[in-house]
């Protein structure tokens, strides 16, 4: 049977943008993540109970960073599900970081005076094992809910917010018309100085930074800050460079902020390299993050003596602007505790 030929009249239907392929394709399984790396050994420590948990997704572009039959990679160790997760351990919660103290509407979080926080969306291109809000309850929070209504309300009411910070999940996992949406409610807010968004996106999708993104950046009234988060050098490429050029080339400023990972860049030649290669990327180093103690991520910590021992060689070795500041967020305080 020849199909029939389509209807010249009706629209063709618009393909997916690129991005959201990507985003579709990564890869869902711990097990077939292993076989693409040569690493079927390592089958008998994923834990999938941990995986059904906190499923993994990861991108198959960031796949292709990690090195081939390398069990010990520190791209993979960020992301494959393991059963030291499921090994529970004094002094880690589910709210690592008081988030749902600081609470002030859906989806809306104000811990420090000036700023305010939408926690913009559940949805992530990748799942990181040591996320800080791996158990937040985004079905019930989320400020993009009834077109960003209520968020925008709560800023527009409180004259002392200068500064909205979009996270998530990842902000920049919304459309370009969703997020157009909110700044055009903000727009109304007098008050409002800087825009800030926090994504992994630029690192792990670059493929998002498309040009409706781009044109919707470079159009925003205020000053934009973009703070990426990669964590160690290996996570940088061509393609991540030049979706970081596209974001500069908009007018925004990039920062980057890391965690320190045991098994990741707990040395101080992995800190340093990524510190030279974001900056050749044209990304400044922001925070260096201890670990925020979230139930399941354990395994990921270094102890502050040690932290404070390689932040001390870090900045022996490279120029200030290169060093990050050695921080922890704790719950209740006015901003981020130095190290």
């Amino acid at each position: 049977m020849i199909p029939a030929a389509p209807d010249p009249r009706q629209p063709a239907p618009l393909a997916a943008p690129r991005w959201q392929q990507a985003w579709r394709d990564a890869v869902r399984d711990p097990r077939e993540l292993l076989a693409l790396l040569g690493l079927e050994s390592l089958a008998d420590r994923v834990s999938d109970e941990a995986a059904a948990q906190f499923p993994l997704r990861v991108p198959r572009g960031f796949v292709g960073r990690m090195r081939y039959a390398d069990a010990r990679d520190p791209l993979l160790r960020q992301v494959l599900p393991l059963d030291d997760e499921m090994q529970p351990v004094a002094g880690y919660g589910l709210d690592a970081v008081g988030d749902g103290a600081a609470r002030t509407g859906t989806g809306v979080i104000q811990k420090y005076r000036g700023r305010a926080l939408l926690v913009a969306t559940g949805s992530c291109a990748i799942n990181c094992r040591y996320c800080f809000r791996r158990h937040f309850p985004y079905s019930d929070e989320t400020a993009a809910r009834d077109g960003w209504q209520e968020a925008v309300d709560l800023i527009r009411h409180n004259d002392s917010v200068e500064e909205v910070l979009l996270s998530g999940g990842d902000p920049l996992s919304l459309s370009n018309s969703k997020l157009a949406e909110l700044s055009d409610a903000l727009a109304g807010v007098p008050h409002l100085r800087r825009l800030r968004i926090h994504s992994r996106l630029p690192v792990v999708l670059p493929e998002r930074i498309d040009d409706g993104l781009v044109a919707w950046l470079a159009g925003l009234r205020w000053p934009v800050t973009l703070v990426i988060h990669a964590n160690h050098a290996n996570e940088f490429d061509g393609t991540v460079d030049a979706a970081l050029r596209r974001l500069r080339d908009a007018g925004v400023h990039l920062l980057n902020q890391a965690v320190l990972l045991q098994g990741v860049n707990d040395d101080v030649d992995a800190l340093a390299a990524l510190s030279e290669r974001g900056f050749a990327a044209g990304v400044l180093p922001y925070y260096l993050h201890q670990l925020d103690r979230v139930a399941g991520a354990a395994h990921f910590e270094v102890d502050d003596a040690r932290a404070k021992a390689l932040h001390a060689a870090l900045a022996a070795r490279l120029s200030g602007y290169l060093v990050p500041r050695l921080v922890r967020e704790v719950a209740g305080d006015t901003g981020k505790r130095p190290l």
